[in-house]
């Protein structure tokens, strides 16, 4: 049971309709069965979810949160109850805000431009080995998918981890006042929505609104490795993380190896090895080492969380072609600093005769779109053999990686179907082939194709 009908009356004190017992599942789709569920019909642009009230109550809505300025259906009032409230979303918010407290749960907030996924599945991994732990669902980290994740949790949780995400100022400020975190990971600040936030500066101020929720005894977990993480203020406790061999750096990581499935590094004279590859996750299983040290998880648990870490869907996800070439489908999203993290991983992978990129458009760049494109071109090698790139600025991309290496097959397509057909007869035994793009370019349907060929 998620709650009583008394306490709903007390949260929400006008209201009419048909009493119910419980509460067992909040819905937000009309489309999904929720038996004894409360519907909360959230008000979009284009759409206003009040209109599907009649399918909620079909699929085993016995409430819902209703807008005071919207009429409810009075023939409905038989079969469900119905809260009033100003606003639906500001409702949502609420009441996952106070099902927060009354679970009471350690609360791990999740943030940064780039790893916040994967850090998150590492975070719900390890922890889950000796915590009854609730997590993010995908990437369910806005103004809807955050307070969605809290109320799908199960009232005995002792660990809740969110993941919080963000386009412009103030979005992790309210996200982050609902979750009220013990303790805030900030990945990294890259360039993601630098066209709203203006700058990395910018961007690293709205990443640390995570602060503005977080706990009065509340633990920072940083990128020790960047200085514009470095003016957490002095109230909270800082952990820092990266590369550095700085003393202020806590976990410092070292003697870094890539295989086709795994990385392995030493973190302080220990060696881990997480199923993930790239430098960069080293860094994000660092993150995971701090928190797991401040709750008292022990290496032999830290481990097998590492071992058993279930990685979410298009990062980094490995599939093969019928003629046996390696697929990397890294299309969930991209910035110029995870495409160039993803460049770098297929540059150090052994055992390949061959090695293929094929990029998209980074979107959200603003000015700066042409400069950033022309950034990734510049640190492609002679080690890729083929670059083919696709969308309006990704033609920056191949333009460079071609300029450096006239001699290497660097080219740019306006069609998706003129892709694959030349990236066809290159998909033998021995290659791999690298997808990366902003999630608009929907490169998940050119590695479909491929695969199905």
């Amino acid at each position: 049971m998620l709650f009583s009908f008394d306490t709903l009356a007390e949260w929400f004190p006008e209201h009419d309709g048909k009493r119910f017992a419980h509460i067992e599942t909040v819905v937000l789709d009309s489309r999904k069965k929720a038996r004894n569920g409360l519907f909360i019909p959230i008000v979009g642009e284009r759409f206003n979810a009040h209109d599907f009230i009649e399918q909620a109550v079909e699929n085993g809505a016995v409430a819902a949160l209703w807008a005071k300025t919207e009429p409810a259906p009075a023939h409905l009032k038989s079969a469900c109850h119905f809260f009033y409230v100003d606003d639906t979303l500001a409702g949502l918010h609420q009441l996952a805000t106070r099902y927060r407290n009354e679970v009471d749960p350690i609360v791990v907030g999740i943030t940064g431009s780039n790893g916040k996924t994967t850090t998150k599945d590492l975070v719900a991994s390890v922890l889950s080995t000796t915590y009854k732990t609730h997590y993010t669902r995908g990437n369910f980290n806005n103004h809807i998918g955050l307070p969605q994740t809290i109320l799908e949790m199960p009232r005995d949780a002792e660990v809740l981890v969110v993941e919080m995400g963000m386009s412009s100022f103030g979005e992790i400020d309210r996200l982050t006042k609902i979750a009220r975190p013990d303790y805030a990971i900030v990945t990294n600040i890259g360039e993601s929505h630098i066209e709203f936030l203006g700058s990395r500066e910018g961007i690293a101020k709205a990443k640390l609104e995570i602060l503005n929720g977080l706990k009065e005894n509340g633990v920072v977990i940083v990128d020790g490795d960047e200085p514009l993480l470095n003016n957490v203020p002095k109230k909270f406790e800082t952990i820092r993380c990266g590369f550095s061999n700085d003393e202020s750096v806590t976990y410092q990581i070292r003697d870094i190896a890539l295989d086709i499935d795994s990385t392995s590094f030493s973190v302080n004279g220990k060696r881990y090895t997480i199923p993930l590859v790239g430098r960069h996750h080293a860094k994000n299983a660092a993150y995971v080492l701090a928190l797991a040290k401040k709750l008292n998880v022990t290496e032999e648990n830290i481990d097998i969380g590492f071992r058993k870490v279930q990685h979410t869907g298009m990062r980094f996800e490995k599939m093969e072609t019928k003629e046996g070439a390696v697929i990397i489908n890294d299309a969930y999203n991209a910035s110029p600093t995870s495409m160039m993290a993803a460049i770098d991983v297929i540059k150090s992978m052994p055992a390949f005769n061959k090695k293929i990129l094929v990029l998209g458009d980074i979107f959200e760049l603003g000015e700066q779109a042409e400069t950033f494109h022309k950034q990734i071109g510049k640190a492609i090698d002679e080690t890729i053999d083929v670059v083919f790139t696709m969308g309006t600025n990704a033609k920056f991309i191949s333009e460079e990686a071609k300029r450096l290496a006239p001699e290497k097959l660097r080219r740019h397509f306006a069609d998706k179907y003129e892709l694959v057909n030349a990236l066809k007869p290159h998909l033998t035994k021995g290659v791999v082939v690298l997808f990366k793009a902003s999630r608009g370019m929907a490169f998940e349907n050119i590695v479909a194709e491929i695969i199905s060929a």
